[in-house]
C-alpha cells in the first residue's frame, strides 16, 4: 500500500473515531538489520499523559513484554525519541548494569531501557548501531546516513569491538498503539514528520474506534 493512501485511511479512521480514550498496552517488535548504517523507527501514540519506556533486549537477551524470550548477540543499540514535528527529545547509548541484563559473553550492558513522561500526541523513536547517533531532530538524520548496499563499520561491532549480529528486539510500552516504519530503501523518500503524525492519529483512530466496538458487543 502506497503511503498517500496509507494516510488517507489513517486519516478517515480518525475522523470517525469517538472521543473515548484507548486503555495504554505494551507492544513488542523484533527484526534484523542487513547493514550495520540500518535505522529502524516507530510510529507510536500516547493517549494521555503518562511514562513511556523503550527498551530494547537483543543485546544481552532475554523475555520481551510479549513473554518471548530473545536471543543474546544482537548489535550495541542505541534509541532516539523525536516528537510528531520530528525535533529530538531524548536519546540513550545504554541503559546501564541498574537497569538492563549483563551480556553473557561480553559483561557489557549495552541494551537501552528509556523512560520519559509524554503528553498525548504521536512520537516517533529510532533504534540503530552504536556509533550511528541521530544528528540532532530527526530531519537532520543519522551519523552513518548514505547508501544501504554498504556496511560503514565492518558489520555489526559493538563499542569495545566485540562481533555482533544485525538481529534487534523492541519494547514500547504503555500507549495506545505502536507500528514499525517501512525502512527506506536507496531512492526511497522518508516520510516527513507530518506525514508521521497523520499516520499516529489514524493509528489512535483505528485504536479508539475498535475499544468503542469491544464495548458496545458488552
Amino acid at each position: 500500500m502506497k503511503l498517500k493512501t496509507l494516510i488517507a485511511t489513517a486519516a478517515l479512521a480518525a475522523s470517525a473515531a469517538t472521543a473515548t480514550m484507548a486503555q495504554a498496552t505494551n507492544l513488542s517488535f523484533t527484526g534484523n538489520f542487513t547493514f550495520d548504517n540500518d535505522v529502524q523507527t516507530f510510529t507510536f501514540v500516547v493517549g494521555d499523559t503518562s511514562t513511556v519506556t523503550l527498551r530494547s533486549w537483543s543485546y544481552a537477551g532475554g523475555t520481551n513484554a510479549a513473554g518471548n524470550a530473545i536471543a543474546r548477540g544482537g548489535f550495541d543499540p542505541i534509541l532516539g525519541l523525536f516528537d510528531s514535528t520530528g525535533h529530538r527529545l531524548g536519546t540513550q547509548d545504554d541503559g546501564g548494569c541498574s537497569r538492563v541484563a549483563a551480556d553473557a559473553v561480553t559483561g557489557a550492558c549495552f541494551d537501552t531501557n528509556f523512560s520519559l513522561e509524554l503528553a498525548a500526541g504521536t512520537y516517533t523513536a529510532s533504534i540503530q548501531q552504536f556509533d550511528n547517533f541521530s544528528n540532532g531532530d530527526l530531519s537532520a538524520g543519522f551519523v552513518y546516513d548514505g547508501p544501504q548496499n554498504q556496511n560503514f563499520r565492518d558489520g555489526f561491532v559493538d563499542a569495545t569491538g566485540n562481533r555482533r549480529d544485525g538481529h534487534w528486539a523492541f519494547d514500547i510500552l504503555n500507549v495506545v498503539s505502536a507500528a514499525v516504519d517501512p525502512v527506506p530503501g536507496p531512492g526511497t523518500d522518508v516520510p516527513e514528520p507530518a506525514s508521521l503524525a497523520v499516520l499516529g492519529t489514524g493509528l489512535l483512530g483505528l485504536a479508539l474506534s475498535r475499544r468503542q466496538r469491544q464495548r458496545s458487543k458488552a
